[in-house]
This record gives C-alpha cells, structure tokens and sequence, in this order.
C-alpha cells in the first residue's frame, strides 16, 4: 500500500501542476474540425496556447470568451452566446468545446444555461454540438482535465443504443492524457496488425502528430476522430482502456452502450504488453504477427543487455498520476528502485504502486526527497530541467510539456519497442554518470604516462 503524503505548503513554489482546462483542451484538440473556447480571461487562453505551441510545435486553435474585470461583475454569460456564434459563423466547425477556467468558475458561471440560450437565439445551428466541461483550475491537474472532457464527449456525442458488437471489427480506444500521438500511431499500428479497426478517443495521433496537411492551413483541428466515428462508438466490439483517469468515462460509455471494456493502467513492460496482444488474439481469432513477435524478443534481450548497469538504480520521479504510475511499475519491473515519486494530486489509483509512499506536492518536493535520497537519475517534463542541473543528475524527460528537445510528440513508451527504447534511454543515461577509473601503474613503471593513459585521466 503506497501512502500517499500531502506537503502542507501554503502555497506551490516550483509548479508540477498543469491546469485542468488545458487538459480539457487538449482532449478535444484530439477530435476533427474542432475549435476549443475557453471561457475567461485572455491570458488563460493564451497560457494555453504558449503550452500546446511549445510541445507540439504546431499551430493550435484555441479561442476565449475574453472576460475583462467589467464583464466578470457584471456577468458573462453574454460573452459565451456572442463566441459560440462568432466561431459558428466564421469557421463552422464540426464541434465546439466550452471549457471554463478558474475566473469564471470562481464567478460561478453557468454555461450549460448559456449554451441553451444560444440554442433559443440561433437556431441556424441547432445541428452543431457543443460540448460544456466544467474545469476549474482551482482542482485537479492536466489529466483530471483531459478526462472530464472525454466524458462530456461521450455524454454528448454518444447516444443510448444496445447494438453493441454490430461493428464486429470495431475496437474502442479511450486514450489517457499520457499516451503521445507516436504512442497512439503505435497502439493503432497494433490493434490493425490483428485485421481489428481501432477508433479512438481523442485522436490526437491524427490532428497533432507534426503532419504537413495537403489541404493546407485550417483554422480548425486538422485530422483526429470524427464526430459521426465517436457517434458510432456503441456498435464496437469492445473497449479498450488506456490509463486509470478514463475509467469514470468508460463507466460512462458502458452504461450508455452495453460495449464491455478491457482496462490497462498503462502499456509498457512484458506483462501489460502480453496481455493486450493475448486479447487483441482472442478476439480476432489471428495468432499473433512475427513483427510483434520479434519485437517482443528484442524487449526481452534489452532487458538482459541493461539489467546489470539497471539494477539497484535510484529513480526519481515526477508527473500526473497516470504517467507516473506507469513509469513506476515499468522501472521497478527492471530491477531499478523508485527512491521518490512526486504527484501534483491525488489518485486513489496511485495506492498500489511499487513504492512505500508518494509525495502530493510540487517540484521543490521533488529536488528536496531526490537529494536527501540520493537520486541517480530524474523523470520529468521540462521544468524539472533545472532541479536535475542542482542535483547533479540527468533527466529523461517525459510528460508535459516538454519544450526543450524536439520530437517530444513523436517519442513512443508503450509497446515492446517503445519499453525497449526507453530501457536503452535510462541505461545510457546513468552509464554517462559513472567515474572513470584511473590507469593502473605498477610502482616499478620508470615511464611518464602514456597518451592515452593522460587522454582517459583528462576525460576523468
């Protein structure tokens, strides 16, 4: 049982959290023909878009209601029917997401009210969805976020059905906030390796995976899942659900669809990977391809290549609860030892990590327990860069946002191939850290050094 400890602080010093309308955010960025609108201040939005722009290198669409101080004591509730709008009008999209932040959570706005008076004052566009999601900043975390906006998709795009297994082929994926779009191309690649046909929510292997589009520049989310593909969801075969935040909305989409879902807490390791291929088998009734077979092998013989420069490492960890508990369990799993794990929330899902307790706090939590416990190595997003360069350690940096290195978006963990790359990534890492050992001279050697004796010193 992994106890989990609050730090107390009055408030954060070095911020782990990211805020949960940028989760929410994030998740319908994922979905096609799509314009996000957050509701508040404009430099809510544009924190937002700093972020997304700065991990994904990309052009995001993101747009706000921009609430000044008039307008959050007077209400605001007019700002949101003149957005809605404004965006149905100029880009007419497939989907508008409305996403509250902490201002207008704090004002107490209503915006499933305002969005039925858009309804009544534009009928033009009774066909086109909206979907509210309540995300005050003030709770939660990125991932926290990104679910409530998976489940306020499903709620409004779903409908009750009992045609579930009609799409025989049809396998439902709800992706966790901790999966990259290489993570996603990765895990569609698997499920088609077994002639299945993998739909998954949100997509963002499709809408932000660094592609040039031939139709050029859009204004709106540019591939992803389609609103008629999330609609079709309750005549799958089954689910499949990747990560513990998304296990409210795969309640959510049983109950509306009958589709049994199959949980995974993550896809890294030989055990979680077995268990998705051995059920990706059973349901195709195909045995499993020699590809995926040799990349199985070639995970297995890293694991005997790296297991003596792993064994015994002290990691140090830091993320949102689903990407840190699959981190953990994968470097326990290796022989390694998670020394601290730092959450910036509580999940009832981190109680039975690999480790005796977790840390609910912030980075300063981090470099505090990664130095008085002796940390060869940190996993971290980009802000835990400088508390690394502190400790005197290297970092393989992993959540979001990563902002520093490019191709953060493209870099695939789960799978066999992906758990292999990543064992490659931490053995080279702490191989780097390891001190040379001075040249051995006997006490009867009459020379001075040789060239390369004073090279290796040097290095040393």
């Amino acid at each position: 049982m992994t106890e989990q400890i609050s730090n107390g602080k009055p408030l954060t010093v070095n911020p782990l959290k990211v805020s949960q309308p940028m989760g929410a955010s994030l998740a319908l960025l994922g979905v096609s023909r799509t314009m996000p609108l957050e509701h508040g201040a404009q430099g809510c939005t544009a924190f937002s878009k700093v972020f997304f722009t700065r991990h994904f290198r990309e052009p995001i669409p993101l747009q706000t209601t921009a609430v000044n101080h008039m307008v959050t004591v007077m209400g605001a509730d007019d700002a949101i029917v003149e957005a809605l709008n404004t965006i149905a009008s100029a880009e007419q999209p497939a989907l508008i997401g409305l996403v509250t932040t902490g201002l207008t959570e704090v004002q107490g706005a209503d915006i499933h009210r305002s969005l039925q008076v858009f309804r009544q004052q534009h009928p033009e566009w009774a066909g086109m969805p909206v979907v509210p999601v309540n995300a005050p900043d003030t709770l939660g975390s990125l991932e926290s976020g990104f679910a409530l906006a998976v489940e306020g998709l499903i709620a409004e795009l779903v409908p009750p059905s009992n045609c579930a297994g009609q799409a025989s082929r049809q396998i439902n994926v709800l992706a966790s906030s901790m999966l990259t779009p290489g993570d996603l191309d990765a895990l569609k690649t698997w499920i088609e390796a077994f002639g299945l046909l993998p739909v998954v929510l949100p997509d963002l292997s499709g809408s932000l995976d660094g592609h040039l589009d031939p139709a050029g520049f859009s204004n709106l989310t540019q591939g992803g899942i389609t609103v008629a593909e999330i609609a079709g969801m309750g005549a799958a075969r089954a689910t499949l659900v990747i990560g513990a935040s998304l296990y409210p909305a795969a309640d959510l989409l049983h109950a509306r669809t009958g589709v049994p879902d199959y949980r995974f807490a993550g896809l890294m390791g030989l055990a979680a990977c077995d268990a998705l291929t051995e059920r990706l088998a059973e349901w195709s009734g195909r045995s499993r391809p020699a590809w995926l077979g040799r990349q199985r092998s070639q995970l297995m013989d890293a694991m005997v290549d790296c297991h003596m420069g792993l064994g015994g490492m002290r990691v140090a960890l830091a993320g949102e609860p689903d990407g840190l508990a699959m981190l953990a369990r994968f470097v326990a799993s290796v022989g390694a030892e998670v020394c601290v794990a730092v959450s910036p929330v509580k999940a009832d899902w981190l109680d039975d990590l690999p480790l005796a307790e977790l840390h609910v706090g912030d980075l300063e939590d981090l470099e505090a327990q990664a130095g008085k416990r002796h940390a060869q190595l940190l996993l971290a997003n980009s802000h835990g860069v400088p508390v690394a360069a502190r400790l005197g350690i290297p970092i393989l940096r992993a959540g979001f946002p990563i902002h520093d290195v490019a191709g953060a978006p493209a870099r695939q963990w789960i799978g066999y191939a992906g758990s292999r790359q990543t064992l490659f990534d931490l053995y080279n890492l702490l191989i780097g850290q390891r001190q040379a050992l001075a040249p051995y001279r006997s006490i009867f050697w009459q020379g001075g050094p040789r060239d390369q004796e004073t090279a290796a010193l040097a290095l040393a």
